[in-house]
Formats: C-alpha cells, structure tokens, sequence
C-alpha cells in the first residue's frame, strides 16, 4: 500500500518525498532573510544619530556666529579713500577787488568861485599839469591889472627918485648942494624903489592866486572819477573834484587766509581774472598786509598790474597766486565737512568705528582741497555721505577704487 503525506514548512511550500529539501534546511534560509531585512533599518538609525548631533552641534556652534553675520549685513556701508601725500604745486587762489593802486583826489586849491568849463571826461589820459578845469576869473583879472598899474606908478616914482640923486650927486662936486640932501635923496630913491617891488610882488600874488583857480593834474594818470559840472560854484570845503589813478597802474586787493599768507611773500607773480572777463592779467605782489582781520581770520594781498583797458576799479576779480610747492593730503571736496568750530572728516579705525577728525584746510586744487595739518594721509578716510554718520557709529568700510 503506498501513503502520499504532505509537510508544510515555514515558508508554505509541500514536501513531496525524498526528492524536497529537508525541513532544517529551509528553516536556515528563513534566518538569513530576516538579517538582510534589517540592515536598511540600522542605516535609517545612524543616519537619525548623525543628524541629531548635527543639529545639537549647529545650536552650540552656529547660535553665536549667525547674529554676528547677521549685524555685520546691517551696518552702514561707507567708501573711504586713504590719500596718501601729495605734492601740489603752492597755487594760491583769492578773491578780492580791483582798485587804482594810487589812487589821488583832485580838489579846490585857490579860494574857488564859479566853474566855468571842465576840459576832461572819466577815463581820459592826462599829463602832469593839464588843466582839468577852469574858474571864474573875471574880478581877479582886474585886480592884476590894477596891480601891474600899480607897479608902473611905483617904477615911474623910483625913476624920478633916481635922476634927482644924480642930478644932486653931480652939483655935491660944484659946492651947490649939502650932503644931507644927499642922503635925503637917496632915502627918497631907496623908498620909490621899494614901493616898485611891493606892487610888482602883489602882482605876482594876485597872479599866482588867479593860476591856482585852475584845476590842473597833479601827475600824469588816469581820471577815474569826475564829480563837476560847469556852472558849479567850488571852494576848498568842495572836496575832491577828480579822482586820477597815478600812472595808470591798477592793483587787486585780494584776501587771502592766514594760513596761506605766511607763504606769499612781495614779487610773487600773479594771475588776475575779473569776473565776467575771459581775460587774464598778470601781476606782482608788492606788498602782503602786515595785520589780519580778527573777524575772519584773513589778511590782504596787493597784487600791482599795468593798465589795461579790461581792469576797471572798483570790480571783484579771482587771482591765483604763486606760493611753491606743497607736500600734503589731498581730499575731494566730499570728504571735507564744516560746522561752527572748523573743517574735519570722519577717520575709520582699526575697529571699523567712524571718529571725528578736525583739519585744517589749505589751497583749492583740481585735485582736490589740501589738508594742512590734522593728517598724516594714512588714514582711512569717508569719502562722502559723512552727514549722515555721527561719531562713535560702527560702518562697514569699502575702500574706493
């Protein structure tokens, strides 16, 4: 009789006879699969591990970098510049106004009277001498005449004295006449001789009078001003009728800084411009004033120039001066701020922290303004927008290309 049994293993499949596996092996396999189901699970673990350490070390490490990095994106962004030292040729540029650099009033010099005629207008060459303008003479004229009248009676008197003296003179040797008509006669000689020289003396006044009511060019120049007209009755209280420029030579009074006028010294050349001219004059320094204004801290500089048609006293002017050259920090006029207690920019230190720095400034250049003092040019220095940083202010510097 034959039996047909069927076993069922862990893994479902009929063990037919001697031709299956047996039972033990299939249970060997079964232990195996389970391992190699649990290998993506101890990976998922470690990989869980790895990251909660990584989050417990960004909390320890990263808590403390992140707001650093975060208030450095958030401070002010400043361009800054360090100048260095620059050597600038000493050009001095002033302002100031164009005057006659002698400049001499013509007035009254006789007793005046009624002006008759003016000879001359503003801006005419005269010579020393020339009359500028005539008085009214009529009742002096007279009077010169009555003089000289005078004179020709005295000269007639001290002619007769003299024949009688010598007619006396010539009977003296004959006995005829004394020695005391003599020196009677000769009194009366000496006397009309002397009455001659006071008649021929108030001629001579009266005509010196009548010249001086002439109004005549002391020297030679240029009249800038004319303040009569004919018919104006003038006198010594009149004050200046004429306004002469000696020579014609015009000079510019130009005001220059303390600073800067210590290097200017007389013979310096010049440049002078007045404004709304395209023309330019050379000029001499001849003189650098020797006080200077307590209210703005400048002193003035006499430029002297030739006559030129375009220089007119009285007109404002721009002059560079020549003053050497000069070896210090240039800055753009950005850089350069003002308030009441002078001229200073903001320096970033080494800790990134904007200061105040206080300087003083020279020349204007095309470069730039030079800094005479306060600077050393290494420095790090705001180049703009330094209005709106305050002191003590943390910024983060980029230095300009």
């Amino acid at each position: 009789m034959n039996y047909e049994t069927t076993v069922k293993g862990s893994d479902s499949r009929p063990y037919q006879g001697e031709g299956d596996a047996p039972l033990d092996e299939t249970i060997v396999d079964d232990s195996a699969a389970n391992r190699t189901s649990k290998r993506p699970l101890i990976l998922i673990g470690l990989l869980i591990l790895v990251a909660i350490v990584g989050f417990f070390a960004w909390r320890s490490f990263g808590a403390d970098s992140a707001p650093v990095a975060d208030r450095d994106s958030q401070l002010p962004t400043v361009t800054v510049i360090a100048p260095g030292q620059t050597t600038v040729e000493g050009t001095i540029t002033a302002t100031g106004t164009l005057a006659a650099r002698r400049e001499t009033p013509v007035g009254v010099v006789g007793e005046g009277g009624r002006v008759v005629s003016v000879a001359v207008e503003a801006g005419d060459w005269v010579r020393q001498g020339q009359v500028l303008a005539t008085i009214d003479r009529s009742v002096q004229n007279q009077q010169v005449r009555s003089g000289r009248a005078q004179i020709e009676v005295a000269r007639s008197e001290a002619n007769l004295a003299q024949a009688n003296l010598d007619r006396a003179l010539q009977l003296v040797e004959r006995g005829f006449v004394s020695k005391a008509d003599v020196d009677r006669l000769t009194a009366t000689r000496d006397g009309a001789v002397a009455r001659l020289r006071v008649a021929e003396a108030q001629v001579g006044e009266l005509q010196a009078r009548n010249d001086r009511l002439n109004i005549v060019a002391p020297a030679a120049g240029l009249v800038l001003d004319r303040n009569v007209e004919p018919g104006a009755v003038v006198g010594a209280g009149s004050g200046a009728l004429f306004v002469l420029a000696r020579g014609g030579e015009m000079e510019m009074l130009a005001s220059v800084g303390e600073t800067q006028l210590a290097s200017i010294g007389p013979g310096a050349p010049a440049t002078v411009t007045p404004t709304g001219s395209d023309r330019s004059f050379s000029g001499r320094v001849w003189q650098v004033s020797p006080v200077i204004d307590p209210q703005n801290r400048q002193g003035t500089v006499r430029i002297a120039m030739s006559y030129a048609e375009g220089l007119r006293p009285g007109g404002f002017a721009t002059a560079e001066l020549q003053s050497g050259t000069v070896v210090a920090p240039v800055l753009p006029e950005s850089a350069v701020l003002s308030d009441d207690e002078g001229a200073y920019v903001y320096v970033v230190d080494s800790d990134n922290i904007a200061q105040i720095r206080r300087v003083e400034t020279g020349m204007v250049t095309p470069q730039g303004i030079v800094i005479d003092s306060g600077l050393t040019g290494r420095e790090r220095i705001v180049l703009r927008a330094g209005g709106f940083l305050t002191e003590g202010e943390s910024v983060r510097p980029q230095l300009a290309r």
